[in-house]
Protein backbone atom coordinates (compact mmCIF):
# COMPACT_ATOMS: atom_id res chain seq x y z
CA UNK A 1 0.00 0.00 0.00
CA UNK A 2 1.34 3.44 -0.95
CA UNK A 3 2.18 5.67 1.97
CA UNK A 4 0.76 9.17 1.82
CA UNK A 5 3.05 12.16 2.17
CA UNK A 6 0.41 14.95 2.29
CA UNK A 7 -0.71 14.26 5.86
CA UNK A 8 -1.89 17.24 7.95
CA UNK A 9 -0.68 17.64 11.54
CA UNK A 10 -2.97 16.04 14.14
CA UNK A 11 -5.04 18.18 16.49
CA UNK A 12 -6.27 15.57 19.00
CA UNK A 13 -5.77 11.96 20.07
CA UNK A 14 -8.08 10.59 17.35
CA UNK A 15 -6.13 12.39 14.68
CA UNK A 16 -2.90 11.11 16.27
CA UNK A 17 -4.12 7.58 15.52
CA UNK A 18 -5.23 8.49 12.02
CA UNK A 19 -1.94 10.17 11.17
CA UNK A 20 0.00 7.15 12.42
CA UNK A 21 -2.17 4.80 10.33
CA UNK A 22 -1.59 6.94 7.24
CA UNK A 23 2.14 7.24 7.82
CA UNK A 24 2.53 3.50 8.35
CA UNK A 25 0.60 2.72 5.20
CA UNK A 26 -2.10 0.82 7.11
CA UNK A 27 -4.63 3.01 5.29
CA UNK A 28 -4.31 5.27 2.28
CA UNK A 29 -7.82 6.69 2.67
CA UNK A 30 -9.71 7.38 5.87
CA UNK A 31 -13.40 6.43 5.85
CA UNK A 32 -15.66 7.43 8.73
CA UNK A 33 -19.40 7.40 9.19
CA UNK A 34 -22.15 9.18 11.06
CA UNK A 35 -24.69 6.49 12.07
CA UNK A 36 -27.75 8.04 13.78
CA UNK A 37 -30.77 5.99 14.77
CA UNK A 38 -33.79 7.65 13.08
CA UNK A 39 -35.97 7.61 16.19
CA UNK A 40 -35.96 11.34 16.87
CA UNK A 41 -34.42 14.65 15.87
CA UNK A 42 -30.71 15.32 16.32
CA UNK A 43 -29.61 17.53 19.22
CA UNK A 44 -26.56 19.67 19.96
CA UNK A 45 -24.72 16.62 21.31
CA UNK A 46 -24.89 15.05 17.86
CA UNK A 47 -23.30 18.18 16.40
CA UNK A 48 -20.03 17.21 18.06
CA UNK A 49 -20.07 13.74 16.49
CA UNK A 50 -21.01 15.22 13.11
CA UNK A 51 -18.17 17.74 13.26
CA UNK A 52 -15.64 15.08 14.30
CA UNK A 53 -16.58 12.54 11.60
CA UNK A 54 -17.12 14.97 8.74
CA UNK A 55 -14.26 17.17 9.93
CA UNK A 56 -11.85 14.24 9.63
CA UNK A 57 -13.14 13.59 6.12
CA UNK A 58 -12.43 17.20 5.15
CA UNK A 59 -9.05 17.44 6.85
CA UNK A 60 -7.61 14.16 5.59
CA UNK A 61 -9.28 14.02 2.18
CA UNK A 62 -11.30 10.94 3.06
CA UNK A 63 -14.93 9.90 2.99
CA UNK A 64 -17.79 9.98 5.46
CA UNK A 65 -20.98 7.96 5.07
CA UNK A 66 -24.38 8.85 6.45
CA UNK A 67 -25.82 5.59 7.67
CA UNK A 68 -29.23 5.28 9.28
CA UNK A 69 -29.11 2.70 12.04
CA UNK A 70 -32.62 1.44 11.31
CA UNK A 71 -32.53 -1.89 13.16
CA UNK A 72 -35.52 -1.10 15.39
CA UNK A 73 -38.64 -0.66 13.20
CA UNK A 74 -40.89 0.15 16.16
CA UNK A 75 -39.23 3.52 16.87
CA UNK A 76 -38.04 4.68 13.46
CA UNK A 77 -39.66 7.04 10.99
CA UNK A 78 -38.88 8.57 7.59
CA UNK A 79 -39.61 12.00 9.09
CA UNK A 80 -36.60 11.61 11.36
CA UNK A 81 -34.38 10.55 8.46
CA UNK A 82 -35.26 13.68 6.51
CA UNK A 83 -34.68 15.92 9.52
CA UNK A 84 -31.26 14.35 10.09
CA UNK A 85 -30.21 15.07 6.52
CA UNK A 86 -31.40 18.66 6.84
CA UNK A 87 -29.42 19.13 10.06
CA UNK A 88 -26.18 17.78 8.60
CA UNK A 89 -26.46 20.03 5.56
CA UNK A 90 -27.34 22.99 7.77
CA UNK A 91 -24.05 22.48 9.60
CA UNK A 92 -22.29 22.67 6.23
CA UNK A 93 -21.43 19.03 5.58
CA UNK A 94 -22.23 16.55 2.81
CA UNK A 95 -21.94 12.77 2.99
CA UNK A 96 -20.38 10.53 0.35
CA UNK A 97 -22.93 7.74 0.55
CA UNK A 98 -26.38 7.56 2.11
CA UNK A 99 -26.87 4.08 3.53
CA UNK A 100 -29.13 2.13 5.85
CA UNK A 101 -28.32 -0.65 8.28
CA UNK A 102 -31.27 -2.44 6.67
CA UNK A 103 -29.29 -2.53 3.40
CA UNK A 104 -27.26 -5.29 5.03
CA UNK A 105 -29.99 -7.39 6.66
CA UNK A 106 -29.33 -10.25 4.26
CA UNK A 107 -25.59 -10.13 4.88
CA UNK A 108 -26.11 -9.93 8.64
CA UNK A 109 -28.36 -12.97 8.54
CA UNK A 110 -25.63 -14.88 6.72
CA UNK A 111 -23.11 -13.84 9.39
CA UNK A 112 -25.45 -15.10 12.10
CA UNK A 113 -25.82 -18.43 10.30
CA UNK A 114 -22.01 -18.63 10.04
CA UNK A 115 -21.71 -18.18 13.80
CA UNK A 116 -24.32 -20.88 14.42
CA UNK A 117 -22.51 -23.32 12.12
CA UNK A 118 -19.25 -22.68 13.96
CA UNK A 119 -20.90 -23.24 17.35
CA UNK A 120 -20.60 -19.56 18.30
CA UNK A 121 -24.31 -18.71 18.50
CA UNK A 122 -27.46 -20.44 19.72
CA UNK A 123 -31.22 -19.93 19.88
CA UNK A 124 -32.39 -19.24 23.43
CA UNK A 125 -35.95 -19.51 24.76
CA UNK A 126 -35.38 -17.47 27.91
CA UNK A 127 -37.43 -14.28 28.20
CA UNK A 128 -35.75 -10.88 28.37
CA UNK A 129 -36.36 -10.80 32.14
CA UNK A 130 -34.85 -14.27 32.58
CA UNK A 131 -31.80 -13.34 30.54
CA UNK A 132 -31.24 -10.25 32.69
CA UNK A 133 -31.62 -12.34 35.84
CA UNK A 134 -28.94 -14.80 34.71
CA UNK A 135 -26.51 -12.17 33.42
CA UNK A 136 -24.63 -11.95 36.71
CA UNK A 137 -23.06 -8.87 38.28
CA UNK A 138 -19.72 -7.10 38.19
CA UNK A 139 -18.50 -9.42 40.93
CA UNK A 140 -20.41 -12.63 40.10
CA UNK A 141 -20.39 -14.61 36.84
CA UNK A 142 -23.54 -15.18 34.86
CA UNK A 143 -25.48 -18.42 34.66
CA UNK A 144 -25.45 -20.35 31.41
CA UNK A 145 -28.73 -20.72 29.55
CA UNK A 146 -30.26 -24.22 29.59
CA UNK A 147 -30.46 -23.86 25.77
CA UNK A 148 -26.77 -23.06 25.34
CA UNK A 149 -25.81 -26.57 24.26
CA UNK A 150 -28.39 -27.02 21.53
CA UNK A 151 -26.94 -28.73 18.48
CA UNK A 152 -25.89 -26.76 15.43
CA UNK A 153 -28.64 -28.45 13.42
CA UNK A 154 -31.35 -27.53 15.92
CA UNK A 155 -30.12 -23.93 16.14
CA UNK A 156 -30.11 -23.59 12.35
CA UNK A 157 -33.66 -24.95 12.16
CA UNK A 158 -34.96 -22.71 14.94
CA UNK A 159 -33.25 -19.61 13.54
CA UNK A 160 -34.73 -20.29 10.12
CA UNK A 161 -38.16 -20.68 11.73
CA UNK A 162 -37.65 -17.37 13.55
CA UNK A 163 -36.94 -15.77 10.18
CA UNK A 164 -40.07 -17.35 8.69
CA UNK A 165 -42.25 -15.78 11.38
CA UNK A 166 -43.19 -18.95 13.20
CA UNK A 167 -42.67 -17.48 16.67
CA UNK A 168 -44.11 -14.51 18.54
CA UNK A 169 -42.16 -11.46 19.66
CA UNK A 170 -39.90 -12.34 22.58
CA UNK A 171 -40.50 -16.07 22.27
CA UNK A 172 -36.95 -16.77 21.11
CA UNK A 173 -33.71 -14.87 20.55
CA UNK A 174 -30.34 -15.66 19.03
CA UNK A 175 -27.41 -15.24 21.41
CA UNK A 176 -23.68 -15.23 20.77
CA UNK A 177 -21.88 -17.99 22.67
CA UNK A 178 -18.91 -16.25 24.24
CA UNK A 179 -18.24 -16.40 28.00
CA UNK A 180 -20.78 -16.15 30.82
CA UNK A 181 -17.91 -15.61 33.28
CA UNK A 182 -16.34 -12.71 31.37
CA UNK A 183 -15.52 -9.70 33.55
CA UNK A 184 -17.13 -7.63 30.78
CA UNK A 185 -20.89 -8.20 31.11
CA UNK A 186 -21.36 -7.28 27.45
CA UNK A 187 -19.51 -10.49 26.54
CA UNK A 188 -21.81 -12.77 28.53
CA UNK A 189 -23.68 -14.39 25.64
CA UNK A 190 -25.27 -11.18 24.34
CA UNK A 191 -28.49 -11.29 22.34
CA UNK A 192 -27.70 -10.63 18.68
CA UNK A 193 -31.14 -11.20 17.06
CA UNK A 194 -34.68 -10.74 18.30
CA UNK A 195 -38.16 -11.24 16.82
CA UNK A 196 -40.22 -8.14 15.99
CA UNK A 197 -43.38 -8.36 13.88
CA UNK A 198 -43.48 -4.72 12.80
CA UNK A 199 -43.39 -3.00 9.44
CA UNK A 200 -40.02 -1.47 8.72
CA UNK A 201 -39.86 2.00 7.10
CA UNK A 202 -37.24 0.79 4.61
CA UNK A 203 -37.81 -2.94 4.13
CA UNK A 204 -41.53 -3.18 4.82
CA UNK A 205 -42.58 -6.65 6.01
CA UNK A 206 -39.67 -8.54 4.48
CA UNK A 207 -38.14 -9.28 7.89
CA UNK A 208 -39.59 -10.28 11.26
CA UNK A 209 -36.19 -10.77 12.93
CA UNK A 210 -33.83 -7.88 13.47
CA UNK A 211 -30.19 -7.70 14.57
CA UNK A 212 -29.34 -6.01 17.85
CA UNK A 213 -27.24 -2.86 17.72
CA UNK A 214 -24.10 -4.48 19.15
CA UNK A 215 -24.20 -7.10 16.39
CA UNK A 216 -25.35 -4.90 13.53
CA UNK A 217 -23.10 -1.89 14.06
CA UNK A 218 -19.70 -3.58 13.73
CA UNK A 219 -20.94 -5.50 10.69
CA UNK A 220 -22.14 -2.31 9.02
CA UNK A 221 -18.75 -0.68 9.61
CA UNK A 222 -16.89 -3.72 8.30
CA UNK A 223 -19.07 -4.09 5.20
CA UNK A 224 -18.63 -0.43 4.29
CA UNK A 225 -14.88 -0.51 4.79
CA UNK A 226 -14.93 2.02 7.62
CA UNK A 227 -11.37 2.53 8.83
CA UNK A 228 -12.11 4.32 12.10
CA UNK A 229 -15.42 3.87 13.89
CA UNK A 230 -15.71 6.93 16.13
CA UNK A 231 -18.28 6.80 18.91
CA UNK A 232 -18.98 8.29 22.32
CA UNK A 233 -17.44 7.04 25.53
CA UNK A 234 -20.40 4.92 26.69
CA UNK A 235 -19.50 2.39 23.99
CA UNK A 236 -16.00 1.77 25.37
CA UNK A 237 -17.12 -1.35 27.24
CA UNK A 238 -18.78 -2.59 24.05
CA UNK A 239 -15.53 -2.51 22.08
CA UNK A 240 -14.50 -6.12 22.91
CA UNK A 241 -17.84 -7.31 21.52
CA UNK A 242 -17.42 -5.04 18.48
CA UNK A 243 -14.05 -6.66 17.78
CA UNK A 244 -15.39 -10.17 18.49
CA UNK A 245 -18.19 -9.75 15.94
CA UNK A 246 -15.99 -8.50 13.09
CA UNK A 247 -13.30 -11.08 13.77
CA UNK A 248 -15.60 -14.11 14.11
CA UNK A 249 -17.66 -13.08 11.09
CA UNK A 250 -14.49 -13.26 9.01
CA UNK A 251 -13.71 -9.63 8.15
CA UNK A 252 -10.16 -8.60 7.32
CA UNK A 253 -9.20 -5.78 7.42
CA UNK A 254 -11.42 -4.74 10.30
CA UNK A 255 -12.44 -1.25 11.44
CA UNK A 256 -11.03 0.21 14.64
CA UNK A 257 -13.44 1.60 17.22
CA UNK A 258 -12.25 4.75 19.02
CA UNK A 259 -14.26 6.42 21.77
CA UNK A 260 -14.41 10.10 22.66
CA UNK A 261 -16.18 12.05 25.39
CA UNK A 262 -19.73 13.02 24.57
CA UNK A 263 -20.93 16.61 24.83
CA UNK A 264 -22.65 17.53 28.09
CA UNK A 265 -23.95 21.09 28.44
CA UNK A 266 -25.25 22.91 31.48
CA UNK A 267 -28.94 23.88 31.39
CA UNK A 268 -29.44 21.37 28.58
CA UNK A 269 -31.23 18.02 28.37
CA UNK A 270 -30.09 15.80 25.52
CA UNK A 271 -32.13 12.67 26.10
CA UNK A 272 -34.03 11.72 22.95
CA UNK A 273 -36.60 9.96 25.09
CA UNK A 274 -37.25 13.07 27.15
CA UNK A 275 -37.26 15.36 24.12
CA UNK A 276 -39.81 13.09 22.43
CA UNK A 277 -41.94 13.15 25.55
CA UNK A 278 -41.95 16.96 25.54
CA UNK A 279 -43.07 16.91 21.90
CA UNK A 280 -45.65 14.12 22.29
CA UNK A 281 -47.20 15.72 25.37
CA UNK A 282 -47.22 19.13 23.64
CA UNK A 283 -45.16 20.77 26.37
CA UNK A 284 -43.31 22.44 23.48
CA UNK A 285 -44.49 23.46 20.03
CA UNK A 286 -42.56 20.70 18.25
CA UNK A 287 -39.10 19.28 17.66
CA UNK A 288 -38.01 22.73 16.44
CA UNK A 289 -39.13 24.61 19.55
CA UNK A 290 -36.38 27.20 20.14
CA UNK A 291 -36.06 26.15 23.80
CA UNK A 292 -35.00 22.62 22.87
CA UNK A 293 -31.47 21.35 22.37
CA UNK A 294 -32.39 19.87 18.98
CA UNK A 295 -30.47 21.19 16.00
CA UNK A 296 -33.78 22.13 14.39
CA UNK A 297 -34.64 24.01 17.61
CA UNK A 298 -31.42 26.01 17.76
CA UNK A 299 -31.75 26.66 14.02
CA UNK A 300 -35.24 28.08 14.66
CA UNK A 301 -33.82 30.06 17.57
CA UNK A 302 -31.43 31.67 15.09
CA UNK A 303 -28.08 30.15 15.98
CA UNK A 304 -25.71 30.35 13.00
CA UNK A 305 -24.27 26.99 11.93
CA UNK A 306 -20.82 28.58 11.75
CA UNK A 307 -21.03 29.36 15.47
CA UNK A 308 -22.03 25.78 16.31
CA UNK A 309 -19.08 24.43 14.34
CA UNK A 310 -16.78 26.94 16.03
CA UNK A 311 -18.07 25.79 19.41
CA UNK A 312 -17.48 22.13 18.61
CA UNK A 313 -13.95 23.01 17.55
CA UNK A 314 -13.22 24.95 20.72
CA UNK A 315 -14.39 22.28 23.16
CA UNK A 316 -12.03 19.85 21.46
CA UNK A 317 -11.92 16.05 21.51
CA UNK A 318 -11.21 14.47 24.88
CA UNK A 319 -11.11 10.98 26.38
CA UNK A 320 -12.94 11.84 29.61
CA UNK A 321 -16.47 13.11 30.06
CA UNK A 322 -16.97 16.62 31.37
CA UNK A 323 -19.66 19.28 31.45
CA UNK A 324 -19.31 22.37 29.28
CA UNK A 325 -20.94 25.60 30.37
CA UNK A 326 -23.60 26.63 27.85
CA UNK A 327 -22.14 30.13 28.15
CA UNK A 328 -19.35 28.98 25.84
CA UNK A 329 -21.84 28.06 23.12
CA UNK A 330 -23.64 31.36 23.59
CA UNK A 331 -20.30 33.19 23.44
CA UNK A 332 -19.53 31.58 20.07
CA UNK A 333 -22.94 32.62 18.79
CA UNK A 334 -22.53 36.15 20.10
CA UNK A 335 -19.02 36.46 18.67
CA UNK A 336 -20.12 35.39 15.20
CA UNK A 337 -23.18 37.63 15.17
CA UNK A 338 -21.16 40.63 16.34
CA UNK A 339 -19.19 40.32 13.10
CA UNK A 340 -22.12 39.62 10.77
CA UNK A 341 -25.48 40.81 12.15
CA UNK A 342 -26.97 44.03 10.74
CA UNK A 343 -27.59 46.69 13.38
CA UNK A 344 -31.07 48.09 13.83
CA UNK A 345 -33.08 49.95 16.42
CA UNK A 346 -36.10 48.38 18.05
CA UNK A 347 -37.97 49.26 21.24
CA UNK A 348 -39.41 46.18 22.91
CA UNK A 349 -41.33 47.94 25.73
CA UNK A 350 -42.28 51.24 24.11
CA UNK A 351 -42.68 54.54 25.92
CA UNK A 352 -43.75 57.54 23.84
CA UNK A 353 -41.55 60.64 23.73
CA UNK A 354 -42.54 64.01 22.31
CA UNK A 355 -39.81 66.45 21.28
CA UNK A 356 -41.70 69.65 22.12
CA UNK A 357 -39.42 72.06 20.29
CA UNK A 358 -39.16 70.02 17.09
CA UNK A 359 -41.51 71.16 14.30
CA UNK A 360 -44.59 68.97 13.96
CA UNK A 361 -44.34 68.62 10.18
CA UNK A 362 -40.55 68.22 10.03
CA UNK A 363 -38.64 65.02 9.45
CA UNK A 364 -34.98 64.35 8.77
CA UNK A 365 -33.02 61.35 7.56
CA UNK A 366 -30.20 59.83 9.57
CA UNK A 367 -27.95 56.89 8.83
CA UNK A 368 -26.91 53.86 10.88
CA UNK A 369 -23.99 51.58 10.08
CA UNK A 370 -25.17 48.09 9.19
CA UNK A 371 -22.14 46.23 10.57
CA UNK A 372 -19.63 48.61 12.22
CA UNK A 373 -16.66 46.26 11.75
CA UNK A 374 -17.43 45.73 8.07
CA UNK A 375 -17.33 48.98 6.06
CA UNK A 376 -18.51 47.09 2.96
CA UNK A 377 -21.80 46.30 4.71
CA UNK A 378 -22.79 49.95 4.21
CA UNK A 379 -25.43 51.93 6.05
CA UNK A 380 -29.19 52.21 6.10
CA UNK A 381 -31.41 55.23 6.50
CA UNK A 382 -33.77 55.96 9.36
CA UNK A 383 -35.99 58.94 10.05
CA UNK A 384 -36.32 61.34 12.97
CA UNK A 385 -39.40 63.40 13.79
CA UNK A 386 -41.25 65.03 16.69
CA UNK A 387 -42.70 61.85 18.18
CA UNK A 388 -40.52 58.89 19.10
CA UNK A 389 -40.51 55.72 21.15
CA UNK A 390 -37.81 54.81 23.65
CA UNK A 391 -37.41 51.78 25.88
CA UNK A 392 -39.57 52.11 29.01
CA UNK A 393 -36.64 51.28 31.29
CA UNK A 394 -34.68 54.18 29.77
CA UNK A 395 -36.80 56.68 31.69
CA UNK A 396 -37.31 56.94 35.44
CA UNK A 397 -39.23 59.44 37.55
CA UNK A 398 -37.30 58.30 40.61
CA UNK A 399 -33.95 57.10 39.31
CA UNK A 400 -31.51 55.10 41.43
CA UNK A 401 -27.90 56.29 41.94
CA UNK A 402 -25.70 56.27 38.84
CA UNK A 403 -28.70 56.19 36.54
CA UNK A 404 -27.45 57.75 33.29
CA UNK A 405 -30.58 57.44 31.21
CA UNK A 406 -33.46 59.89 30.87
CA UNK A 407 -34.96 61.43 34.01
CA UNK A 408 -36.63 64.70 35.01
CA UNK A 409 -34.36 67.60 34.04
CA UNK A 410 -31.78 65.08 32.84
CA UNK A 411 -30.12 64.83 29.44
CA UNK A 412 -29.23 61.91 27.18
CA UNK A 413 -28.15 61.43 23.61
CA UNK A 414 -30.57 59.77 21.25
CA UNK A 415 -28.43 57.31 19.34
CA UNK A 416 -27.32 58.83 16.02
CA UNK A 417 -29.45 61.94 16.60
CA UNK A 418 -29.60 64.76 19.17
CA UNK A 419 -29.00 65.38 22.83
CA UNK A 420 -32.36 65.93 24.53
CA UNK A 421 -33.42 67.26 27.95
CA UNK A 422 -36.46 65.98 29.81
CA UNK A 423 -38.95 68.79 30.47
CA UNK A 424 -42.01 66.89 31.64
CA UNK A 425 -43.93 63.64 31.93
CA UNK A 426 -47.57 62.59 31.65
CA UNK A 427 -48.60 59.65 33.84
CA UNK A 428 -51.68 57.47 34.25
CA UNK A 429 -53.80 57.30 37.42
CA UNK A 430 -51.26 54.99 39.03
CA UNK A 431 -48.34 57.29 38.33
CA UNK A 432 -46.94 55.17 35.49
CA UNK A 433 -45.34 57.28 32.75
CA UNK A 434 -47.33 57.41 29.51
CA UNK A 435 -45.69 60.26 27.58
CA UNK A 436 -42.32 61.90 28.22
CA UNK A 437 -41.70 65.43 26.96
CA UNK A 438 -38.21 66.50 25.94
CA UNK A 439 -36.51 69.33 24.08
CA UNK A 440 -33.69 68.71 21.67
CA UNK A 441 -30.60 70.89 21.77
CA UNK A 442 -29.75 72.34 18.35
CA UNK A 443 -26.21 71.76 17.16
CA UNK A 444 -25.87 68.42 18.99
CA UNK A 445 -26.78 66.06 16.17
CA UNK A 446 -24.31 63.17 15.96
CA UNK A 447 -21.28 64.28 13.98
CA UNK A 448 -21.66 67.91 15.03
CA UNK A 449 -19.55 69.53 17.74
CA UNK A 450 -22.38 69.28 20.24
CA UNK A 451 -22.26 72.86 21.54
CA UNK A 452 -19.73 71.72 24.13
CA UNK A 453 -22.31 69.55 25.93
CA UNK A 454 -21.34 66.10 27.16
CA UNK A 455 -23.72 63.46 28.47
CA UNK A 456 -23.06 60.03 29.96
CA UNK A 457 -26.12 58.26 28.63
CA UNK A 458 -27.12 57.22 25.12
CA UNK A 459 -30.45 55.54 24.43
CA UNK A 460 -31.93 54.01 21.30
CA UNK A 461 -35.25 55.02 19.81
CA UNK A 462 -37.53 54.69 16.80
CA UNK A 463 -39.58 57.24 14.92
CA UNK A 464 -43.25 56.89 15.92
CA UNK A 465 -44.34 58.19 12.51
CA UNK A 466 -43.05 55.16 10.56
CA UNK A 467 -42.30 52.59 13.26
CA UNK A 468 -43.46 49.06 12.56
CA UNK A 469 -45.20 46.85 15.09
CA UNK A 470 -43.16 43.74 15.89
CA UNK A 471 -43.61 40.69 18.12
CA UNK A 472 -40.47 39.40 19.81
CA UNK A 473 -40.20 35.91 21.30
CA UNK A 474 -37.84 35.76 24.26
CA UNK A 475 -36.63 32.40 25.60
CA UNK A 476 -35.12 31.24 28.85
CA UNK A 477 -33.87 27.78 29.81
CA UNK A 478 -36.73 25.29 29.67
CA UNK A 479 -35.55 23.26 32.68
CA UNK A 480 -34.85 24.94 36.01
CA UNK A 481 -31.73 24.03 37.97
CA UNK A 482 -32.13 21.48 40.72
CA UNK A 483 -32.72 17.79 41.31
CA UNK A 484 -35.61 15.50 40.57
CA UNK A 485 -37.72 14.73 37.54
CA UNK A 486 -37.24 17.07 34.60
CA UNK A 487 -41.00 17.38 34.15
CA UNK A 488 -41.29 18.80 37.67
CA UNK A 489 -38.68 21.44 36.84
CA UNK A 490 -40.21 22.89 33.69
CA UNK A 491 -40.18 26.68 33.68
CA UNK A 492 -43.65 27.97 32.68
CA UNK A 493 -42.13 31.37 31.95
CA UNK A 494 -39.40 30.11 29.62
CA UNK A 495 -41.19 31.69 26.62
CA UNK A 496 -42.54 35.23 26.65
CA UNK A 497 -43.69 37.51 23.84
CA UNK A 498 -43.02 41.24 23.75
CA UNK A 499 -44.87 43.64 21.46
CA UNK A 500 -42.67 46.49 20.39
CA UNK A 501 -41.82 49.05 17.74
CA UNK A 502 -38.99 48.86 15.22
CA UNK A 503 -37.40 50.65 12.30
CA UNK A 504 -39.62 50.34 9.27
CA UNK A 505 -37.19 48.29 7.17
CA UNK A 506 -37.42 45.41 9.67
CA UNK A 507 -41.01 44.76 8.61
CA UNK A 508 -39.69 43.36 5.35
CA UNK A 509 -36.99 41.19 6.90
CA UNK A 510 -36.92 37.74 5.32
CA UNK A 511 -37.19 34.65 7.48
CA UNK A 512 -33.75 33.75 8.80
CA UNK A 513 -32.20 37.24 8.59
CA UNK A 514 -30.30 38.08 11.77
CA UNK A 515 -29.96 41.47 13.44
CA UNK A 516 -28.49 43.14 16.45
CA UNK A 517 -31.15 45.30 18.03
CA UNK A 518 -28.97 47.97 19.62
CA UNK A 519 -28.70 47.61 23.40
CA UNK A 520 -31.13 44.66 23.34
CA UNK A 521 -29.51 41.56 21.85
CA UNK A 522 -29.39 39.46 18.70
CA UNK A 523 -32.56 38.47 16.89
CA UNK A 524 -33.66 36.44 13.90
CA UNK A 525 -36.65 37.16 11.71
CA UNK A 526 -39.49 34.63 11.62
CA UNK A 527 -41.12 36.67 8.87
CA UNK A 528 -44.25 38.85 9.02
CA UNK A 529 -42.85 41.13 11.71
CA UNK A 530 -42.01 38.39 14.23
CA UNK A 531 -38.57 37.81 15.70
CA UNK A 532 -36.87 35.29 17.97
CA UNK A 533 -34.30 36.45 20.47
CA UNK A 534 -31.15 34.46 19.72
CA UNK A 535 -28.95 35.58 22.60
CA UNK A 536 -28.39 38.66 24.74
CA UNK A 537 -25.59 41.13 24.08
CA UNK A 538 -23.62 39.90 27.09
CA UNK A 539 -23.39 36.69 29.08
CA UNK A 540 -26.44 36.28 31.26
CA UNK A 541 -28.33 39.17 29.64
CA UNK A 542 -31.65 39.05 27.86
CA UNK A 543 -34.06 41.71 26.57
Amino acid sequence: MTKRTDIPAPANFIEDIIVEDLKSGKHDKIITRFPPEPNGYLHIGHAKAICINFGIKEKFGGECNLRFDDTNPVKEDVEYMESIKEDIRWLGFEWDRELHASDYFGRMYECAVKLIKEGKAYVCDLSAEEIRATRGTLTEPGKESPYRDRSVEENLRLFAEMKEGKYADGEKVLRAKIDMASPNINMRDPVIYRICHAEHPHTGTEWVIYPMYDFAHPLEDAIEGITHSLCSLEFENHRPLYDWVTENCGFDPRPRQIEFARLNLTHTVMSKRFLKRLVDEKVVSGWNDPRLSTLSGIRERGYPPEAVRDFCGRIGVAKADSVVDIAMLEHCVREYLNEHAVRAMAVLRPLKVVVDNYPEDAEETLTLENVPRDPEAGVHEMTFSRELYIEREDFSLDPPPKYFRLRPDGMVRLKGAYIVRCVGCETDADGVPEVVHVEYIPGTRSGEEGAGIKVKGTVHWVNARDAEDIAVHVYDYLIKDGDGDYMDRLDPDSHTVLHGKAERFLAGAAKGERFQFLREGYFVSKGDGEFNCIVGLKEGSKP
